[in-house]
């Protein structure tokens, strides 16, 4: 990044400057007494609207980070938008959680700085507990603050004081899947902005709703901000039809730092606006709500596509979490095995929760067709996060007979045949043992690798196992007498019945030709 941003001067620290590759640059140390003994007055320097606020650098898809310009004039846009929409002050005191390679990060310093207001920074251990930052808020006295979606969500489940000194929490940088409850003692705002928008582009209160087939809305655009939903063609899509959100205004990014050609891709002439205009393709789908407020609908290239059906896993989400039993869940595709990807949900239940497998695929039935059940449920405390706040998905933990939501304990398997056919099963699945009782389509099996499990069976015990006959037994103990079945039957067909000889005067018989 440092290579990328062509940066001139690097202010770090002796001690850090040793893990920092060398380079071209001046270097300055923070706590050299040369730098202590420099004035403390401004710099007389112009800055122009259009001048590089900051470089943030992003994640790539090819894994190499892109820098975002941002410009003063979107930076001043976004601290003179929020001071007056939550109209800050000198007294307010606020909290900085943010990672600072977070854009968010931004956002918690400037606005409160320039009002003169205070910002406590809260550390490593305490921004990443619900229950710790709760009381660290509390106990800091904090009017005002950010947490990201993932974490607030935990946070709005907990016991909070009557009269905390917070009076509005702002969230974001995620799906908010929860409205928050009648007694929460401050505002929840929600928030959404692309890095490439100077961290915010829309923002609206969430009240209490008792809706839980509509998530919580985005808001509506900030001061300045132009919002269009639009189609594959540049057109407008009209009110409640789902569309690709782009975004322009004086808080767009300049571009891509040195990209060209990934800027003129994502950053495009704006058809509606003035001559000049530009509008950001999010790659978000977005539809506007009749209040005007606008409904997040996640990412276009999120789409799983298995075994030919594109699935929107969070169409999943909105469902499974209106059970009674899940707090939280996230729906994501796993290929443990190459070539064989599983839809996989991980939930978080409540406490006493009786829920079996069985259950939870038959609540989702009721509203989703077949192939947008997921094959295993795993229960998780928390969903891991990355420093930013945000959800990890590449640490969600790999599907195990432990940790999924099963239907009654299995028996482990008693005879030969079982014990064999419970290896082939869990070599197909990927798994360590196989019960009883475990039901190979509620762990994963789905019809091409039950085409693979009657060729293994085929080959292991000579015997044709019908596709519709697996779907009937689809367990370690049903097909074991499946299997058994069928090869007493294969056993008693080899052995003919004794024939009549054929001798006189007897006539010969149609079993006994002569």
């Amino acid at each position: 990044m440092l290579d990328d941003a062509q940066a001139p001067v690097l202010v770090t620290t002796p001690a850090l400057a040793q893990r920092l590759p060398s380079g071209n640059r001046q270097v300055v140390y923070l706590d050299a007494p040369e730098t202590a003994a420099e004035p403390d007055h401004l710099p007389r320097i112009d800055i122009l609207p259009g001048d590089l606020a900051y470089v943030i650098y992003t994640s790539g898809s090819t894994g190499k980070p892109k820098g975002v310009d941002i410009t003063h004039a979107g930076l001043a846009n976004l601290v003179s938008w929020h001071r007056q929409a939550f109209s800050v002050t000198a007294e307010d005191r606020a909290s900085h959680v943010a990672g600072l390679g977070f854009d968010a990060a931004v956002w918690e310093l400037w606005p409160y700085l320039a009002s003169g207001a205070s910002v406590h920074l809260a550390d490593d251990v305490v921004r990443t507990s619900p229950e710790l930052l709760r009381d660290w808020l509390v106990a800091q006295g904090i009017t005002i603050g950010f947490v990201p979606t993932p974490l607030a969500e935990r946070m709005l489940m907990l016991e909070w004081p009557a009269k905390p000194a917070l009076r509005i929490m702002l969230t974001g940088g995620d799906m908010l899947h929860h409205y928050p409850p009648a007694n929460l003692p401050f505002l929840l705002v929600n928030n959404y902005g692309p890095t490439e928008c100077t961290v915010v582009a829309t923002s609206g209160p969430v009240l209490p709703d008792a809706r839980p087939d509509v998530l919580p809305p985005i808001g509506r655009a900030i001061t300045n901000t132009r919002l269009r939903l639009l189609d594959e063609t540049l057109n407008e899509v009209p009110q409640g039809t789902p569309g690709e959100l782009h975004i322009g205004g004086p808080s767009l990014a300049r571009g891509y730092h040195n990209r060209p050609d990934l800027t003129a891709e994502k950053f495009i002439p704006d058809p509606f606006g003035e001559p000049g205009g530009r509008l950001y393709k999010t790659g978000d789908l977005a539809r506007m709500l009749p209040d005007g407020q606008i409904a997040f609908m996640g990412r276009i290239d999120d789409q799983i596509k298995i075994r030919g059906y594109r699935i929107e896993p969070k169409e999943i989400v909105s469902v499974l979490n209106r059970h009674a039993d899940v707090r939280d869940s996230l729906v994501a595709a796993r290929e443990d095995a190459p070539g064989e990807k599983r839809l996989i949900a991980y939930v978080m239940l409540n406490p006493n929760s009786a829920s079996t497998h069985t259950a939870l695929c038959d609540f989702l039935r009721e509203h989703l067709p077949e192939y947008m059940i997921p094959a295993a449920f795993v229960r998780v405390d928390a969903f891991p996060m990355t420093p930013n706040g945000k959800i990890d998905h590449a640490a969600l933990p790999e599907p195990e007979r432990v940790n999924t939501v099963a239907d009654d304990v299995s028996e482990s398997p008693a005879t030969d045949t079982q014990r064999r056919i419970a290896e082939i099963v869990a070599g197909l699945l990927d798994r360590k043992d196989i019960g009883l009782e475990d039901n190979f389509f509620m762990l994963g099996g789905h019809s091409l690798l039950g085409a693979q499990l009657i060729a293994r069976l085929r080959n292991t015990f000579g015997v044709e196992i019908g596709l519709r006959s697996l779907f009937t037994a689809p367990t370690v103990a049903a097909l074991s007498v499946e299997i058994e079945r069928l090869a007493s039957k294969k056993e008693a067909l080899k052995t003919p019945e004794r024939a009549p000889v054929c001798g006189a005067p007897q006539p010969c018989t149609e079993a006994n030709p002569s």
